[in-house]
Formats: C-alpha cells, structure tokens, sequence
C-alpha cells in the first residue's frame, strides 16, 4: 500500500485536536518528560561507574532528594505506562516512515511495561518470581536492573528520535497525508502537498 492511499483525516474530539494542531506541543511536552527521565538515568549510571556509589545510593537526582520515591515500583511502574499512554495517543499524527519508527517505539515500550507490571505486582504481593529475594523482571535474570533499563530507555528512545527527525521532515507524499503541521514551514514549502 503506497502512503498516498492512506488517509489521515483530522479527526474529531480530543484525539483528532492531539494529533492536529496540538500535535507539535504535545511531542514536545511528551519529549520534555522522556528527557527528564533520561537524564535521572544517566544521573544514576554517573554516580555507580563515574563517582563509584553503591547502587542503592545511586538514585539520580530526584531519588536524592526524596530518596523513598525511586525504590517506590508504583513510580517506575507509573512512567512505563506514562510512555505507553504517550506513545499510543500520540502515534495517529504521524505517517509514513515516521509511524513506523513510532510504532517499533510503541512495541518495544509494550513489553518494557509488562516488565514493569510485573516488577509491581511482585512488590505489592510479596510473592517474588524465580525464588529471587527482590521483585524481578524476565531479562533481569540476564542483565542487572540498571544496565537493563537503561537498555530500555535507549531502544525505545532511539526509534521515537529518527520516528521525531523524519516527522519533522516529510517528504512530498507524507506532507501531503499529514493532519499536524509539525513540519517546519520551510520543509513545507520545499515538498509540494
């Protein structure tokens, strides 16, 4: 099917206002909360192997201040599905080679929920998969829980910018089924609708 025979029609209600002429905003507000999140990883990754902190000590930056917060599973339990939500209602806005890379985002970020999920349903049961000690993830029996997510992050994150890079510069026949005006309006002009 060639992205000419796929319509994105502005759709009404709250969603077709997301995907429309909020969708610009909205990506950016979404991108502030995934860049802030990013950060409290990378925050954490510079005290364990730069300062070289106990990995209990190493919180990021929030976890400093409210230490109680980031051993709390309802708080990473809560942006797995922040991201999820995010990626779902913000995936009608894109088109073409953009959509798919949102797409491969939105999968990925399905299954690191699910890791998520049972990480929470583990705390809040006190029933501890795999005779494990701790609440633990499927891949966490491979890979430590901070290399692993900051793993996540980064196969989510890596799609949604090349998904982010080729939104923002469509070429003719995406322009042309676009309900957003995301695109710059030089990149507009420059590909004929």
């Amino acid at each position: 099917m060639s992205i000419q025979a796929v319509s994105h029609q502005p759709r009404s209600g709250p969603l077709g206002l997301l995907n429309g002429p909020y969708h610009r905003m909205a990506l950016n507000l979404y991108m502030l909360v995934v860049l802030a999140h990013w950060a409290e990883h990378l925050a954490q990754a510079f005290q364990i192997w730069v300062l070289g902190w106990p990995v209990p000590q190493s919180r990021g930056v929030l976890g400093m201040a409210v230490p109680w917060l980031v051993t709390s599973e309802w708080l990473h339990y809560g942006y797995a599905i922040v991201m999820l939500i995010g990626l779902a209602l913000l995936r009608p806005g894109f088109v073409g080679r953009a959509r798919t890379w949102w797409t491969v985002a939105l999968v990925i970020q399905f299954w690191h929920h699910i890791e998520h999920l049972l990480l929470l349903l583990q705390a809040q049961t006190g029933n501890f998969l795999f005779d494990r000690p701790a609440p633990t993830s499927i891949l966490q029996l491979v890979v430590p829980r901070v290399e692993l997510h900051l793993f996540y992050n980064t196969v989510v994150f890596l799609p949604m910018v090349v998904a982010m890079y080729l939104h923002l510069r469509p070429n003719a026949a995406e322009r042309a089924t676009m309900a957003c005006t995301c695109a710059p309006r030089s990149v507009r002009a420059l590909t004929p609708a």
